[in-house]
């Protein structure tokens, strides 16, 4: 992995180079890297877990994030890739004219730092089995390879890391812990004799849990900055359209296989302390030395893969999103064409700063930090309530303003943190509510307020039909930025 992000570092020699890979992947890589930063610890260890603690519809956790990534590759991922921007909130500044940007950057930096530190805490289950060293060491160990090969490289290490993971992945989950499992287990016919009807129906987790999982995770997919940043680095609309849509149905399988695992591990195990145990207690008793190694790198490689994609999705909005603003330096445009040498080598020296920067942070936050899916729910929730409306609103809804688009994640978000508070992190409630309050205001706001200045609409639909020129002017920001 080292190895890979000194190569890449080499090839990252401007802006673009080191956020989006140049914005040139082939079907084959983009497909590679987009399932691997999708799968990570909770879609492997955690689609295992739900497996053993309610059977085959354990794997509507993950099925939810493939249907996700299915509906932004058809529906949506061409548009986005054309827009030839860095973040979500580049895009909203580009929709609404330039007033959204340091609000909806600073949700979207706290969903993926999150998103990076829970990624991270993961490496200490994984290590603990490896090397039986203690939790803090074995976050340090595992945070400081993706952090170095992530400020090395940037997008073409952590993309090159990720196919490597992906083919680990592959091997190690599907083709060897699948059968092997489901063989140790008796086979099908033994794990169905040996356990409850329940643990066999499709919907036994229950349509509730479903449904929400649904509006987190499938919606989730669609706005969020560690997956935008991948749709980014598409070579062509096309690689963007099929490369996410092969990386969506392979999700689909993958959730199938360890919902299968998580299964087979509770006819083994049918006493475990935690569910989330099942995975490293399968993979310790029943592989074979060597198997179990190369099972292990997978699921090493599933964290690694998220990890340093939300890394660097986090950087990239602290350094553009927030850091840039606060500093009155707004550039919301691929502007390396236009760049001297010098000033395109200090961008990536800079990105590089806010990679090493934010990397440290997640190592520190996510030894401090005990409860993960707490976390990760306060993530997804602030995502989903605070900005699916004023993205989607932008995309689908012409008479969205940048009032409304405020005000919806305003609202949104301060619905959810305080409905959080009253219902407690885990309730459904938050998510609810505060995606309908953030839709309500929206609405309402846009259709008060004048409707988004007419040039500004021009300017927009030129950069999703891919006709705008790579430097195009700044939008107008107003003079509280």
């Amino acid at each position: 992995m080292l190895a890979m992000g000194w190569w890449g570092m080499r090839r990252a020699k401007s802006k673009s180079e080191f956020l989006v890979a140049g914005r040139r992947l082939g079907p084959a890589m983009y497909s590679g890297t987009m399932a691997a930063i999708v799968l990570g610890g909770a879609s492997t260890i955690g689609g295992v877990g739900l497996g053993y603690q309610y059977g085959l519809s354990g794997a509507w956790m993950v099925v939810t994030i493939g249907l996700g990534l299915l509906a932004l590759s058809v529906f949506f991922s061409a548009r986005i890739a054309r827009l030839k921007v860095y973040t979500v909130s580049e895009m909203l500044d580009l929709r609404y004219g330039g007033r959204a940007g340091v609000i909806s950057g600073v949700v979207m930096w706290a969903y993926t730092l999150m998103l990076a530190v829970t990624s991270t805490i993961a490496y200490a289950t994984i290590f603990d089995v490896l090397f039986d060293v203690n939790r803090t060491l074995a976050i340090i160990l595992g945070g400081s390879i993706v952090v170095a090969y992530s400020t090395l490289g940037g997008m073409w290490s952590i993309t090159l890391t990720d196919m490597v993971q992906f083919v680990v992945k592959t091997i190690g989950v599907l083709l060897l812990l699948l059968p092997i499992a489901v063989v140790k287990a008796g086979g099908f016919g033994e794990m169905k004799a040996q356990l409850p009807t329940s643990y066999f129906d499709p919907l036994g987790v229950g349509g509730e849990t479903i449904f929400t999982y649904v509006l987190i995770y499938t919606f989730g997919m669609l706005i969020g900055q560690d997956i935008w940043q991948r749709v980014f680095t598409a070579g062509s609309d096309r690689t963007a359209k099929w490369g996410g849509t092969v990386a969506g149905t392979y999700c689909l399988v993958y959730a199938v296989a360890g919902a299968v695992i998580g299964t087979a591990a509770k006819v083994l195990y049918p006493k475990l302390a935690s569910p989330d145990d099942a995975f490293a207690t399968i993979v310790k008793d029943e592989l074979p030395v060597g198997v179990r190694g190369l099972v292990l790198a997978a699921a090493l490689a599933a964290v690694m893969s998220t990890s340093s994609g939300a890394l660097i999705a986090c950087a990239t909005v602290a350094n553009n999103d927030i850091w840039s603003r606060l500093r009155g330096v707004i550039r919301s445009t691929d502007d390396e064409h236009g760049d001297v040498q010098g000033e395109a080598h200090d961008e990536v020296k800079g990105n590089r700063l806010f990679i090493l920067v934010m990397g440290l942070a997640v190592i520190g936050t996510a030894i401090a930090l005990n409860n993960v899916v707490e976390a990760l729910t306060v993530a997804y929730n602030l995502l989903v309530g605070g900005l699916l409306v004023p993205i989607l609103g932008g995309l689908l809804w012409k008479r969205g303003t940048a009032q409304g688009a405020l005000a919806a994640v305003a609202v949104g978000g301060l619905a959810v943190v305080g409905l959080m508070a009253g219902y407690g992190i885990l309730a459904n409630e938050p998510v609810y509510y505060g995606l309908l309050a953030s839709l309500a205001v929206y609405v309402a706001v846009s259709l008060a307020t004048r409707p988004t200045d007419e040039a500004i609409l021009t300017a927009w639909r030129e950069r999703l039909a891919g006709r705008a020129p790579d430097t195009a002017p700044e939008p107008p920001v107003p003079a509280h930025q």
